[in-house]
């Protein structure tokens, strides 16, 4: 009889043991689980804390090279307007420098050496000031192709020979540019 209270009590125990280490077995998966979704909801934090960096980090990026072109374009219209800053100054000057060309046209009509002299030392003060503040003249002759981009057609008139046909057949007034641009295009006459 001992010997069935000692087992009773024996398989009693163990069943209270199966029971226990159950129940510490579910408390110890519960804590797991739990562990693993902290751990899960960390991994996530951390994920969502390093796609932040990643997005403001673009966003930086994407600012910085904003910034880098904008002090390019800024810097490059400077330039430009330093170039054709004087530029009213210039256009207004033109007609002074066309008046001389016709001065000495009409100069070396004369027997006025001396006049003539003096009036192109003027002119070519004027002219060499003005090249170094950055006038440069628009190439056109007579017997070049007429292109729109670079010269004027004031009038049309038929060409004296074939080969002018479509091309320039005079210069009336001189072209001039600034730098780059073109300030003041030649008039020109093309032959029909």
């Amino acid at each position: 009889m001992k010997f069935k209270n000692i087992f009773k009590n024996t398989s009693n125990m163990t069943t209270e043991n199966t029971e226990i280490d159950q129940e510490l077995d579910d408390t110890t998966l519960e804590n797991n689980a739990n562990e693993e979704q902290i751990i899960v909801e960390e991994l996530s934090v951390e994920e969502q804390l390093v796609q932040d960096l990643a997005k403001e980090k673009d966003k930086y990026l994407r600012l910085f090279a904003e910034f880098e072109n904008y002090k390019r374009r800024t810097v490059k219209e400077r330039i430009e307007l330093f170039k054709t800053a004087n530029q009213e100054v210039v256009l207004a000057m033109l007609p002074v420098l066309d008046d001389f060309d016709r001065a000495i046209t009409e100069i070396t009509k004369t027997d006025d050496g001396p006049l003539l002299k003096g009036v192109e030392l003027i002119n070519e003060k004027l002219k060499s000031t003005l090249f170094a503040k950055g006038l440069e003249v628009v190439d056109v002759n007579a017997g070049d192709a007429f292109n729109a981009d670079f010269a004027e057609a004031i009038t049309q008139i038929p060409a004296p020979t074939d080969k002018l046909k479509g091309k320039i057949v005079d210069v009336l007034e001189k072209g001039y540019k600034l730098g780059d641009k073109i300030i003041r295009f030649p008039k020109v006459v093309i032959g029909q």
